[in-house]
């Protein structure tokens, strides 16, 4: 298994990243969190990985650290959950949130997230309840490193945005509003994507 690959970031277009490492191109799959926290392009990073193999992909799965990896495996392990709905779900709402989310039995929170519905809301509460009784909630929000690219244009920013989010399991028309929506002075993609998504789910 691949636990964990360390090299320069040679494309981003949410969820989707190529890490070059020493001359392999690597594709991965990173949740919204991760990319948040992300260098620039041309950058070196090091993400811990989750390696899935299926009979028709092998796919590999990259995050900034081990406990968001962590709450991805775990995620996996729940009846009717796998790696595309856990990536949804650590995009749409941070970690905290989730595990807040899944101790107060909160399903309301978790149906707002894209193929999310409300027998697999409340099947993720069962489950995941005792096996998050030891996650640690610092109460504070993981912290953004923006990618600042000035000469990537608005509409660029925006298509981007868009695109990650029907990535995600949002509708084309959903996508769309909730970017519009954004207000401020936005400069790239991630921040974008992070204020529709918040929006979003904060409903």
């Amino acid at each position: 298994m691949i636990g964990r690959i360390k090299g320069t970031i040679i494309e981003k277009q949410a969820p989707e990243l190529l890490i070059d490492v020493n001359g392999v191109g690597y594709e991965v799959f990173a949740p919204m969190s991760t990319f948040y926290r992300l260098p620039s392009l041309g950058e070196v990073v090091v993400l811990y990985t989750h390696f899935v193999v299926r009979e028709d992909a092998q796919l590999l799965y990259g995050f900034f650290d081990k406990q968001e990896r962590l709450l991805f495996r775990t995620l996996i392990k729940v009846n009717g959950v796998g790696p595309k709905l856990a990536l949804t779900i650590l995009s749409g709402i941070e970690a905290d949130d989730f595990v807040r989310s899944v101790h107060r039995g909160d399903s309301d929170a978790l149906v707002r997230l894209p193929g999310v519905g409300k027998k697999t809301a409340e099947r993720l509460i069962i489950e995941m309840k005792d096996r998050l009784k030891d996650w640690q909630v610092d109460g504070g929000n993981i912290t953004s490193t923006p990618v600042h690219d000035t000469v990537v244009s608005h509409n660029v920013i925006i298509a981007d945005a868009e695109s990650a989010l029907v990535a995600l399991g949002y509708k084309p028309t959903e996508a769309a509003k909730a970017i519009a929506a954004v207000k401020g002075d936005i400069e790239s993609s991630e921040e974008l994507i992070r204020a529709a998504l918040k929006a979003m789910v904060s409903k």
